[in-house]
């Protein structure tokens, strides 16, 4: 097994993303009969993220059975390579269980030195994201950048939050309080997309907390090739718990409004 180049991981990925995700939105389309919780009774997720993890998890075991696989519903394998791979099978479950379009697949790949390529692809609205480390990232194999900003009263920030209600309350305090400092708020529901759309200048920035590494694992990436800077709260370096994606011009002021924000709402 030779070591898996960006362009193999990426191709992979995109190939198994989007036979993932068009099942799942087929099926969708026919009617969801097994919806639980997980975490929460807001947690959800359903036979299609199910059906999708597994599908892909035995398309890396066929195509990369040496590599790891770390997947949000469980699927897991141990390999011999340096090469991970992170399956989120459907991002936006919530969306995906209300037939909202702001689902995806992501795939990430990493290796020892990090991230190495990313998938997310959005079924609903036929957009796949790409990206892979120092190749640039791209939209349906269109370059893509992130808008140029540089002051934050003019940024559209987006955030998530989290499935307890006592953590939404003092995240939704955190946002009261600093929502007056920049241009406005959106939430749509799946951290992968949303840093996508940071990516293609849709969106200015994007934070959350308590996130997983297969949440990020793509879109960050595709995120930093489309120019973005990344971090966690403070401009420490990327980790679920806490990130920040913003272009660079933002990134300072943001980080500074956020942490001032997350102070006051403890």
């Amino acid at each position: 097994m030779t070591p898996t180049s960006a362009v193999d991981a990426l191709g992979i990925a995109k190939q198994l993303a989007r036979a993932a995700g068009d099942m799942a939105l087929a099926g969708r389309k026919a009617g969801l009969h097994n919806v639980q919780t997980k975490s929460t009774g807001t947690d959800m997720v359903t036979e299609f993220d199910r059906a999708s993890e597994a599908m892909i998890f035995e398309g890396l075991r066929t195509l990369r059975p040496l590599d790891s696989v770390v997947g949000e519903e469980g699927a897991a394998h141990s390999g011999e390579t340096d090469i991970t791979w992170y399956i989120d099978p459907i991002d936006g479950t919530t969306n995906f269980l209300y037939a909202l379009p702001n689902w995806a697949v992501s795939i990430g790949a990493a290796d020892n030195t990090g991230p190495l390529a990313g998938v997310v692809y959005i079924p609903a609205l036929d957009e796949m994201f790409t990206a892979t480390r120092g190749g640039g990232a791209f939209l349906n194999d269109q370059p893509i950048r992130c808008n140029d900003i540089d002051e934050i009263s003019q940024a559209l920030v987006c955030t998530g939050f989290s499935y307890s209600a006592d953590a939404r309350t003092i995240q939704a305090q955190r946002v009261s309080r600093m929502i007056h400092d920049i241009r406005d708020i959106r939430r749509f529901g799946a951290a992968s997309i949303d840093l996508c759309f940071v990516a293609c200048g849709r969106l200015d920035a994007y934070f959350e907390e308590n996130l997983f590494p297969w949440d990020i694992a793509a879109g960050e990436l595709i995120a930093r090739e489309a120019g973005c800077l990344s971090g966690d709260f403070s401009g420490g370096p990327v980790r679920p718990a806490e990130l920040l994606v913003s272009p660079p011009g933002i990134f300072g002021p943001l980080s500074t409004l956020i942490t001032a924000a997350s102070t006051d709402s403890e």
